[in-house]
């Protein structure tokens, strides 16, 4: 316990602050909320992907369980109704994420968010590869606003957004217009100077990247950036890295899913759209070029939420002597189902618990290498489909492989592999708590 004490300290000196202050550092705040709002549109677009492929595909896993191919025999012509959904969403990401980002810097400075945002989009596309001429007709690669343009989406947008906010933060470069003149026509003409400064500046920036590298500023960067950062972050080191780190920072009552996101969608986001692409593509999850990204850990490792704290509510509901954890795990099963665990985080509690931090920890680490192996040696294929992260347990696995059984199945193992790691720590809870009332069990 003199360790506990001595590095609970050691953390709330150390550890604590430097992560609350990412949690609060606006460009860090900026970039995660942007993901976090993109992601209920590109969500639509996996969804469609599975609705392709498992529903109305003959050889879907429920189209093949229900008989539908029989009952309905041109049931397959309707993919090509819903396919156009991708188009509008992860094919279209980077748009997504520039305009947010620009956004939020905005909100956070206290400016003008929605011209700050059409104004990081607008430098988007300043310097974007030019258009292509294929026989007298212009065309406009769509290769940068998908994924490969992520890292330039998320580049310019804090650029923007600070430029945005600071320039018209300043009176001489305001223009204000007469009560009488529309509110939309001020609002515009009020940060007029700063959106045409920011423009040109962005050109002039432009024009000399490419005349230093041909390829110009989306090439440069995604070589030079975005393509190494993918590569570490399709490796199960930096996986089972982030992971310790998401769930040591809960441990210390600090949301590390939220903390870590901006690094976590920097590193996976592009290598989980080209899996969905290739779902998209090939109807299946086999042979996806990327059998490592985060989704193993919601497949795997977070069932209850972070922590696999579904694994605690088990062993609690068969080990635990304590009527506390046992009434703090009635009342956290339900929305633990469905992997929302602050009542049992907060409320057994977790946070702090000298106990329960180590599989607390250990567990989804356990559960990530589980699943990892699973993928590498050709058991299930990856984890190539988007699911909501409050879609109960195993059927995060099961669906995230486009139906496959095996990882049903091996997605109860982990629950219970999770479960027996953590019996001994919840029978070491009742020791403990029958030692501090005197031997008496409560």
């Amino acid at each position: 316990m003199g360790f506990m004490a001595a590095f609970e300290k050691f953390a709330e000196k150390t550890l604590v602050p430097v992560a609350a202050k990412l949690n609060s550092q606006r460009h860090i705040v900026a970039i995660r909320d942007a993901f976090i709002l993109s992601f209920p549109i590109t969500l639509a677009g996996s969804l469609i992907v599975l609705l392709n492929f498992a529903v109305l595909a003959p050889d879907g896993f429920i189209a093949k369980i229900l008989f539908l191919h029989k009952l309905f025999p041109n049931l397959a012509d309707l993919q090509a109704v819903f396919s156009p959904v991708l188009n509008g969403s992860v094919n279209i990401l980077s748009m997504f994420i520039v305009f947010l980002v620009a956004r939020n810097m905005a909100i956070s400075l206290k400016a003008d968010e929605l011209l700050s945002g059409l104004t990081g989009l607008s430098v988007f596309f300043i310097i974007y590869p030019p258009y292509t001429n294929v026989e007298g007709t212009n065309f406009l690669t769509t290769q940068w606003v998908g994924a490969q343009g992520l890292f330039v989406a998320l580049i310019v947008g804090l650029l923007v957004g600070e430029l945005f906010s600071r320039l018209s933060r300043s009176k001489k470069l305001q223009i204000n217009m007469p009560d009488s003149v529309p509110p939309a026509v001020s609002r515009s003409f009020k940060v007029l100077f700063p959106i045409i400064i920011i423009t040109v500046v962005f050109a002039i920036a432009n024009a000399l990247i490419n005349a230093v590298y041909p390829e110009g500023l989306h090439g440069f960067i995604y070589a030079v950036i975005q393509t190494p950062l993918k590569s570490l972050g399709t490796n199960i080191v930096s996986l089972v890295i982030l992971a310790i780190v998401s769930n040591l920072l809960w441990v210390f009552g600090i949301h590390g899913p939220n903390t870590i996101a901006a690094i976590r969608e920097a590193m996976f986001a592009e290598a989980g759209l080209e899996n969905l692409n290739f779902v998209a593509e090939h109807g299946t999850a086999w042979g996806a070029p990327y059998p490592v990204t985060w989704a193993i850990n919601d497949a795997f490792a977070n069932y209850g939420g972070s922590g696999m704290t579904l694994g605690l509510l088990i062993a609690i509901f068969i080990v635990a002597k304590r009527q506390d954890y046992r009434d703090i795990g009635k009342l956290s099963l339900a929305p633990g189902i469905f992997n929302i665990n602050e009542p049992i985080i907060f409320g057994l509690p977790v946070v702090l618990n000298p106990i329960l931090i180590v599989p607390f920890i250990l567990v989804p680490a356990i559960n990530i290498i589980i699943g990892y192996v699973a993928i590498v040696s050709g058991l299930i294929p990856p984890i190539a489909y988007s699911v909501p992260w409050t879609t109960p347990g195993p059927l995060i696995a099961f669906l995230g492989t486009g139906g496959n059984y095996i990882a049903l199945l091996l997605g109860f193992v982990c629950l219970a592999v999770s479960t027996l790691v953590y019996i001994p720590f919840v029978m070491a809870a009742n020791k403990a708590n029958a030692v501090s009332y005197g031997g008496e069990k409560k």
